[in-house]
């Protein structure tokens, strides 16, 4: 079953897990809240400030229980789960929002935002806005705050990677998302999409050569001990955002909608500050336990060329538009396309 029919099916089974649910999940104290990542992930980070924060603002009359690791189901999965309010939240990589609601692909599209100041200024502005309330639509699922957790490195354990060339007899894994697909294409190789949960396993019996994520989530993950080299390439910056499922959201008094939102953005916040005051030491000790890093030859730019040529127009449609491209561009200060 594809995405589209999977989504349909839920959405048109949620009024009934509403009704069934009435009594019981919408009077709860404690909340579920799924995240893919392990403890010390960004991820993890995020979602303990939310729990600090949503006790804080509702006198401890509302808590949550983090479920790391895949816990509760592949991120994808827990989308779904959402939508159906059989779940209540989801910490969840921006990419695997995008098949539910297409145009949060626009934070996917290879080295449109730049850096962290430019990610906050889009999630937390106009644009974030607008991709909150698509993602009502498209998925039944509502985002209530944003991780922030820095550029998507490529790593291996095969050579070092400085140029195109380099890349190509290295099988990567990548998310089952197609943009990110289309851009390793476009460098010049076929990737393998893989579920996360089973990423780790798959560098550790070399089934697949490397994968790309932020330092926070290789430390974080222990992929130093299955990858040696590290590529500084700046292709992604990850974002993961806290889902809440809409009938839930919907189901709680005004009161405790705001303290959900608020306490999303305290999270948020605190999110960006964790990746400012720890990455670099992050990246030290990863270098510590034997990680090489190196620097794309030329600046990247082969790779930049190379991934928003191709990349960039084939999306056009799924994102709403060239106009909403160049919405984002011009609000980060550079050319239109």
């Amino acid at each position: 079953m594809n995405y589209k029919n999977k989504l349909t099916k839920a959405l048109s089974l949620a009024t009934v897990v509403v009704a069934a649910s009435t009594s019981s999940a919408w009077t709860q104290t404690s909340w579920k809240i799924a995240g893919g990542d392990s403890q010390g992930s960004s991820q993890h980070v995020f979602g303990l400030k939310f729990v600090e924060e949503i006790e804080k603002k509702t006198g401890d009359q509302f808590t949550g229980a983090l479920f790391m690791n895949s816990q509760l189901g592949s991120e994808q999965d827990t989308v779904t789960e959402a939508s159906l309010g059989t779940l209540d939240f989801s910490i969840i990589a921006i990419n695997n929002v995008t098949p539910f609601s297409p145009t949060v692909g626009i934070f996917t599209l290879p080295y449109v935002i730049q850096s962290l100041e430019e990610a906050q200024l889009l999630t937390q502005g106009e644009v974030g806005k607008e991709l909150v309330e698509n993602t009502v639509r498209d998925a039944g699922v509502r985002i209530v705050g944003w991780a922030y957790t820095g550029f998507r490195v490529l790593t291996n354990s095969k050579k070092p990677v400085k140029t195109l060339a380099d890349l190509q007899d290295v099988i990567v894994r990548v998310p089952k998302n197609e943009i990110m697909i289309d851009t390793y294409k476009a460098w010049g190789v076929n990737p393998t999409p893989m579920a996360w949960s089973e990423t780790f396993t798959a560098l550790q019996q070399q089934v697949v050569d490397g994968q790309d994520n932020p330092y926070v989530t290789i430390d974080a993950m222990k992929f130093d001990t299955v990858q040696k080299y590290v590529t500084n390439i700046r292709y992604i910056f990850s974002i993961e955002p806290l889902i809440m499922s809409e009938a839930i959201f919907q189901a709680q008094t005004p009161e405790i909608q705001k303290a959900v939102l608020e306490a999303g953005l305290s999270a948020t916040r605190y999110s960006a500050k964790f990746l400012q005051e720890n990455e670099a030491a992050i990246k030290q000790r990863l270098v510590e336990k034997g990680m090489v890093i190196d620097d794309p030859a030329n600046g990247e730019k082969e790779w930049i060329e190379k991934a928003t040529q191709a990349v960039w127009p084939r999306y056009y449609d799924s994102i709403g538009g060239k106009d909403k491209l160049n919405k984002v561009l011009r609000l980060l200060g550079r050319n239109e396309v």
